[in-house]
């Protein structure tokens, strides 16, 4: 996995005095200044925002930006489409922002790139040091329940950044949505560092400071919005429209196959109404139930997904046209097929949603996955059943 590349401004005197990078970052972070650079050569791709290095007497942390370039914006456009998020991370570790000192406070963010963007953004204004977990590429909230974004991690990384040398207090501020993985009891027990859970958004850290570091019920509050829940749409769309050309050429063969060889023409006649209708699946599996979440009846995300696959086939089957019209045995197949296909795929929107958690996931994948099976099994018979009396064999 490519990590993106990281390159440290510094002045004439430092190249000849020299640096010491760490070794998980790339960067001149925790080690003891050596005489010469061990910095590795700067990869290509995507420079994260690091504007020049702060000495603390432990080495050199690098200072980030709090400014978003166009590359910043692009990245987290192409982290909506496509496995690009997957590689979209930065280096963990200490990092500064501003002009932190000894007293300044320590925010602990996700390696994830947007998560890491998205905390420098908002602290525009401050002095303030970012404490940077290794998550795998993964945000704050999907990395806690998944245990990356957790106590030993946050440990380590108090350790290894020799954070007890670099301020005087001992708190650090942990983003709410990470909670569900820290044990603050266990990260003062082994690091003398007392956990404050922050605000749920980012935008709100200036305000939670004003206040005297207290969270209004406002800052506490987990918002999941429209436009929350549509920016995520494509992260959906797009894995599950990677594997529907597959889809569509089994529907192809199996309307094609005939005694005499494949016939495309009639290939394209009976699958049409089928390719539209798994795409109707699609659209309302992955977008109409994100979208309209609060206001479909059911905790279930796969009962959600069923409500609208439901209603969008019974919208959609009048107009489909022959071949399925005239044949109940596809019909009862597309009936029990395609809102089965909605609710699975609304079903993975449990990994992006605030609505659920770990446990409630699970749950619904141990009942919901037999019964997908299931369905999908009897499609197949049906569709047999279907083409041996086209064959005329019974």
């Amino acid at each position: 996995m490519k990590r993106l590349a990281i390159t440290v401004l510094r002045d004439k005197k430092k190249n000849e005095e020299g640096s010491c990078c760490g070794e998980s970052a790339g960067l001149a972070v925790h080690a003891e200044a050596k005489q010469g650079s061990c910095c590795p050569p700067a990869k290509k791709g995507l420079q994260a925002p690091v504007t020049g290095p702060v000495s603390e007497g432990i080495g050199t942390v690098p200072k980030v930006s709090t400014e978003l370039t166009g590359m910043d914006y692009w990245g987290m456009v192409r982290c909506r489409f496509g496995a690009f998020r997957t590689h979209y991370t930065v280096p963990p570790g200490l990092y500064a922002v501003g002009e932190p000192t000894r007293g300044s406070d320590v925010f602990v963010s996700a390696n994830y790139k947007m998560s890491f963007d998205v905390l420098r953004r908002e602290l525009k204004g401050l002095n303030a040091w970012m404490l940077v977990l290794d998550t795998k590429g993964v945000n704050v909230w999907c990395a806690a329940g998944k245990g990356t974004f957790g106590s030993g991690e946050l440990i380590k990384r108090i350790s290894e950044a020799k954070l007890d040398t670099v301020v005087d207090h001992r708190r650090i501020i942990v983003p709410q949505l990470g909670a569900v993985g820290v044990s603050a009891g266990e990260v003062k027990k082994n690091t003398g560092f007392t956990v404050s859970f922050g605000p749920v958004r980012a935008a709100d850290i200036s305000a939670y400071i004003r206040a005297g570091y207290k969270k209004t019920r406002e800052m506490s509050t987990i918002r999941f919005s429209l436009v929350d829940r549509l920016v995520l749409t494509p992260m959906e769309i797009n894995p599950v429209m990677k594997k529907y050309p597959w889809f569509a050429v089994a529907v192809l063969l199996f309307f094609g196959l005939e005694p005499s060889g494949i016939l495309f023409r009639q290939a394209w006649y009976g699958s049409l109404p089928f390719l539209l209708l798994g795409l109707v699946s699609i659209v309302s599996g992955a977008f109409l139930t994100p979208l309209l979440l609060p206001f479909i009846p059911f905790r279930s995300f796969a009962m959600k997904g069923l409500v609208v696959g439901t209603l969008v086939m019974a919208i959609c089957v009048p107009f489909a046209g022959a071949p399925l019209q005239d044949s109940v045995l596809l019909l009862a197949a597309s009936w029990l097929f395609f809102p089965a296909l909605s609710s699975y795929i609304a079903l993975q929107f449990t990994g992006a949603a605030t609505f659920t958690g770990m446990s409630g996931v699970k749950k619904e994948l141990k009942i919901g996955l037999p019964i997908y099976i299931g369905i999908v099994c009897v499609s197949i018979v049906l569709m047999i059943l279907f083409k041996i009396r086209e064959w005329g064999l019974a």
